[in-house]
């Protein structure tokens, strides 16, 4: 069940008059947001294909590879793609289709737009030489007679030579949509982690327990060490355990809203109500009180 969290966003591509846009909607794993905003490995791969698509389109740069005899063809492929510049770039281009399969075998773009009539080897030929593939394959001809055939050697899209703007865009699409449908918990897992470190909709993130927890800063109220492992204080009053020592905790949280007040405690600086000077301590908004070390309250009546 996809049900929003609060905050954590992706941006899908609609078509409007012909022109593309980016709207933005709200995505979100868990059935409430007491379970945290969290993301369990091993449900990623009952992720709705809808969302992985909606995700994908905002952080994914497609790599593709353009082979075609003709220079002059290839040349306007590549221009052509430059219009789509944020979303996919050409890893390689080839009018010998033998050096193509030799890179082939060596390199997985994400995509291959293939020409059919080539004088050494024609695009089938090529297909059929490829073995097996891991990337969708996209037709690009001048003759229209080879559009069964081309769905027939399993390519996802036959475009027309010249190649039309919003034709390329449709089929970008259905790259993407290709490409969804066989990404692994571990693609995904890299996908997420990258989103989350996006500066646009940077979130701290905590990998545990098979899942990962994405929060914000206000969330937060602090941190405490156990030896090898660490608790995390959460302002509605949930713990989260994590298997990281605590000096592993401070280098993911930023050093604008934290500090390590203390070599078992990090607090969020945020949420300071009171600072006790001659105790030494400081009292939190929920009413924590956490010790501030001697080595450490130079630095931390600095930071403040």
């Amino acid at each position: 069940m996809v049900i929003p969290i609060p905050g954590f966003y992706a941006p899908r591509c609609s078509k409007d008059g012909g022109k593309t846009h980016k709207t933005t909607i709200l995505v979100v794993f868990c059935a409430s947001h007491t379970q945290f905003n969290s993301i369990s490995t091993s449900f990623y791969t009952n992720l709705t294909r809808s969302f992985i698509f909606d995700l994908i389109t905002l952080d994914i740069m497609l790599e593709a590879v353009i082979v075609d005899d003709e220079a002059k063809a290839l040349q306007s492929l590549s221009w052509e793609l430059t219009n789509f510049s944020s979303e996919i770039k050409v890893l390689a281009s080839f009018t010998d289709p033998l050096e193509a399969l030799g890179f082939l075998e060596k390199n997985s773009p994400d995509c291959l737009f293939l020409d059919i009539e080539m004088p050494t080897m024609d695009g089938f030929q090529f297909i059929q030489k490829l073995g097996s593939k891991n990337f969708p394959v996209v037709i690009t001809t001048a003759y229209n007679q080879y559009a069964i055939k081309a769905l027939k050697n399993e390519a996802i899209d036959y475009l027309l030579k010249p190649i039309d703007t919003d034709d390329l865009r449709e089929t970008i699409v259905k790259i993407k949509k290709y490409n969804a449908r066989s990404y692994t918990s571990e693609r995904l897992e890299s996908i997420l982690l990258n989103f989350s470190a996006n500066p646009i909709h940077k979130k701290i993130t905590f990998n545990t327990d098979g899942k990962l927890l994405f929060l914000e800063s206000e969330e937060i109220l602090y941190a405490e060490s156990d030896g090898n492992y660490s608790t995390i204080y959460l302002m509605d009053g949930q713990k989260i355990v994590l298997t990281k020592k605590l000096k592993e905790v401070n280098e993911l949280l930023p050093d604008d809203s934290f500090f390590r007040i203390h070599n078992s405690y990090i607090i969020n600086l945020n949420k300071i109500k009171e600072f006790i000077k001659t105790d030494g301590y400081v009292v939190l908004k929920s009413n924590h009180k956490i010790p501030v070390s001697r080595q450490k309250k130079s630095d931390f009546l600095d930071k403040l």
